[in-house]
């Protein structure tokens, strides 16, 4: 298949989607999402709901929202209703067509009745291990089962008593009849039906047989006339069995499989496994975890769902695996933060700094716009004072040649504010700077008049000591220290590459008053610091706590150099 993009721009499904509509094989597109409800939704889910919702809207077609529920040991309705609200949050709408593999138990059944009419299904005896041992290897062909010619009415009958319960789990499975000796494994007899008592979130204890997903997946995509089975490329091996299902068995639709690569993002892992284990441990909160690449946690980071739509138009489509940067997200996260946050001041490490002309027991507020490019957004009034906090990196008693921040006798601009003059450092017994005393310029206040156009070449932000606000501040970095780390080649343990700096809380930060208005989920840039959105569970009304979503700009690779 050709991947390079046509001249429309288009990736090599949607070309592919586009024929088939030309051609007149199929008048309208119907695709799908068909997520398993046994973990939350992560970044490489993101990528497939918005490829298969995008498709359906761009050509005019539906996309169901399937849940396939076949394995009811390892489903849960907590994992339904993520899976609906995540895909939701993303900006999708499927309208009627949220469905689920159990809608279809009925029509399942009948189809695994048609197949052991028809000669192509038999009801086996062996155990699973029994099963992997008889199948052979990618060298050496399998072997038939013992009771792989059993009698169609023997199959049909032990078949029926399945579904009646009278056997132990493992007892008998249904598999297909296809050839033991096929090169690709998956067409030899794979399992179609077990028996498994447990009771279902939907169904309940209507059913001890549960389809197996390749079964199930097929004849739903048939049965709710899927025209484009879109999938990634770790299912291509198993479209010979799909086929095999479509072919044999009388179905309303045929739709086709399409694979494409999975999301491979640097610095992080989606294997459900082991974002559990990393639960399990401790070492992160949740699955919400900012760290992490769930869809809870890339929310509760503060990404913008509009900006993980972008990162996936993005990175295109493809049936190459490649590892994508972690800084591109970022950068779609920037890009969009930019345009929304309004801007706002916090102090992450506060100094103090007195303004030893400024009078004493005088207070004034000074207008800040909230956003520069968009005057719809307004303006807020900032507090100002005698003493005011500033970042203790702002300043510096022997600074470097290009250091543009406050020094001893240096001026810099306070912003929305005067120009200042540092004038004493201040320091304790132990030597640590403690505060600065500095003079203000009182003819520079900003848009105050032409003395206001003085210009020195250090902007700094503050937050006034009065009105303070003390806030909490978590910094959240790159979860692992290396671009692979469940895929190193010496073969150490990824938990070995936990960045021990992903996570940084900031208490006794210094914020400007407005911020203790902020609704959880509310973006704000604070200004020379980065982009950092109120926690959606941990703020309070008057207590915000804020985690950084994004830095101004991408420092980490500057860092790893």
């Amino acid at each position: 298949m050709n991947e390079a993009a046509d001249s429309g721009g288009r990736d090599f499904i949607r070309q592919i989607v586009a024929d088939d509509l030309a051609s007149g094989r199929h008048a309208r597109v119907v695709t799908r999402f068909p997520p398993e409800p046994n973990g939350f939704l992560h970044i490489g889910h993101a990528k497939s709901i918005c490829l298969n919702f995008g498709i359906a809207a761009e050509f005019g077609g539906d996309c169901y929202l399937r849940l396939d529920d076949t394995n009811p040991v390892r489903e849960d309705q907590e994992y339904v209703d993520a899976i609906i609200e995540g895909v939701h949050w993303l900006g999708f709408d499927w309208g009627p067509r949220l469905t689920h593999a159990s809608d279809y138990f009925e029509a399942l059944h009948d189809c695994a009745v048609q197949l052991i009419r028809a000669g192509k299904a038999y009801v086996d005896s062996l155990s699973a291990e029994q099963i992997r041992e008889y199948r052979g290897t990618l060298t050496t062909p399998g072997r038939p089962s013992p009771d792989r010619e059993r009698p169609v009415a023997e199959n049909l009958e032990l078949f029926r008593r399945m579904r009646a319960g009278e056997f132990a789990d493992g007892q008998y499975v249904l598999r297909a009849k296809i050839d033991m000796a096929a090169p690709n494994i998956n067409l030899r007899d794979p399992t179609l039906y077990r028996i498994r008592r447990a009771s279902h979130q939907r169904t309940g204890d209507a059913w001890c047989i549960y389809p197996m997903y390749d079964f199930a997946h097929t004849i739903s995509d048939a049965l709710e006339g899927i025209t484009h089975s879109i999938c990634t490329l770790e299912f291509e091996d198993h479209r010979p069995l799909y086929e095999w299902l479509l072919d044999q068995l009388q179905l309303p639709a045929r739709p086709r499989q399409y694979e494409f690569s999975r999301l491979n993002v640097a610095y992080t892992i989606t294997s459900k496994r082991r974002l559990a284990e990393l639960i399990e441990l401790g070492l992160v909160g949740g699955w919400d975890d900012p760290r992490l690449p769930t869809i809870l946690g890339m929310r509760r980071r503060g990404y913008p769902p509009e900006a993980l739509r972008e990162f996936c138009s993005r990175i295109g489509v493809t049936k190459k695996d490649h590892l994508i940067e972690m800084a591109l997200l970022e950068s779609c996260v920037r890009d969009d933060l930019n345009r929304r946050a309004p801007r706002a001041m916090a102090v992450l490490d506060p100094l103090k700094l007195v303004l030893v002309n400024y009078p004493q027991g005088q207070v004034e507020t000074l207008p800040a716009a909230n956003h520069p490019e968009r005057p719809e957004l307004g303006s807020r009034e900032l507090p100002f004072g005698r003493e005011l906090w500033i970042e203790r990196e702002d300043f510096m008693e022997d600074p470097p040649k290009k250091f543009f921040r406050l020094r001893p006798g240096g001026e810099v601009r306070l912003r929305n504010a005067y120009i200042i003059r540092c004038e004493e450092v201040v320091k304790d017994a132990a030597g640590n700077i403690t505060e600065l005393r500095c003079s203000y310029d009182p003819a520079t206040r900003s848009g105050s008049g032409p003395a206001a156009e003085r210009k020195v070449k250090g902007t700094i932000h503050w937050v006034a000591a009065h009105a303070a606000l003390a806030g909490e501040l978590r910094l959240y970095d790159r979860l692992f220290t290396v671009e692979r780390p469940d895929a190193d080649p010496s073969g150490r343990d990824f938990r070995e590459f936990i960045n021990p700096s992903s996570l940084e809380r900031r208490l006794g930060c210094m914020l400007e008053p407005a911020l203790a208005a902020a609704v959880p989920g509310a973006w704000y840039q604070f200004e020379r610091v980065g982009y950092f959105v109120a926690d959606r569970v941990d703020s309070r009304p008057g207590q915000p706590v804020f985690n950084r979503v994004v830095g101004l700009r991408d420092s980490w690779a500057k860092a790893q150099a």
